[in-house]
């Protein structure tokens, strides 16, 4: 694991890299949610969990959370910076690269590729299809603009993607594939009843996306 600094229009934010063995895999540049950073239990457990299946693995804070924030920056920052850090990973890393995230960093990422921006795949770990509690307020309208293959990993019980929305907007959409975790919430946690751990449960979402690269490539 070693740390790097990606600079962007505003500045820079801090990186790290998780090198993998694998030659010729393409570079995976993975996105906090919000309320969070890149050293989040989860991001870290997501990025350590792809590179030990050989997909070199970067990081990277938003501006807000480098500043030790807590509220998201303006969309358009949001944006500036992950641009920044995909260039950074063409550059630097390999030019295939997979854009990944999860929740909000999934959000802007799939923004991003709608609107251009390079990538191989993209991958969303609990895609926010609306605020919780707030069904009608659907952040989908991008969506149906992404023409790269895009594996979307979304809990049953995700209060923030309810299944009934998630079917009828999103899992019909072309270039996407859809691999449920059963019984978990948002944050890809389970109930007891469901007879799995959460890490079970997270492993079976970082197996489906390894398995979802392989195929990619």
């Amino acid at each position: 694991m070693s740390t790097v600094t990606i600079p962007w229009d505003g500045g820079t934010v801090t990186g790290r890299f998780a090198p993998a063995g694998d030659p010729g895999t393409p570079g995976v540049l993975l996105a906090h949610g919000a309320g969070t950073n890149q050293d989040h239990p989860m991001v870290v457990a997501l990025r350590d969990g792809l590179a030990s299946f050989g997909f070199p693995v970067v990081t990277f804070n938003y501006p807000y959370t480098e500043a030790g924030k807590k509220s998201p920056d303006p969309p358009s920052r949001l944006l500036a910076c992950h641009a920044a850090a995909a260039a950074w990973c063409r550059a630097e890393l390999d030019p295939h690269v997979v854009l990944a995230g999860r929740s909000m960093g999934g959000r802007i990422a799939s923004m991003l590729v709608a609107g251009g921006e390079p990538a191989s795949g993209l991958i969303l770990f609990s895609y926010p299809l609306h605020p919780a509690g707030r069904p009608e307020k659907l952040r989908k309208d991008h969506l149906p603009e992404i023409t790269i293959p895009v594996l979307s990993i979304v809990g049953t019980r995700d209060a923030l993607a309810t299944m009934e929305l998630y079917d009828r907007w999103v899992r019909p959409l072309p270039t996407f594939t859809t691999v449920e975790i059963e019984d978990a919430d948002h944050s890809l946690r389970v109930r007891k009843a469901s007879g799995r751990t959460n890490a079970e449960a997270l492993a079976e979402a970082i197996e489906a996306a390894t398995d979802w690269l392989r195929r990619l490539t």
